[in-house]
């Protein structure tokens, strides 16, 4: 991200956030790391 530029703007463009790690799960968006919200969403 620091050195791609079109990776950022994808970033931000996809979830109006420019942080790390963001994972996308579906149309819900988890920033930072979570892995209880994250398991929450795959059920």
């Amino acid at each position: 991200m620091a050195r791609d530029q079109r990776a950022r703007d994808n970033m931000v463009q996809r979830t109006g956030r420019l942080a790390v790690p963001t994972i996308k799960v579906g149309n819900d968006v988890v920033v930072g790391f979570n892995p209880a919200e994250i398991e929450r969403l795959l059920q």
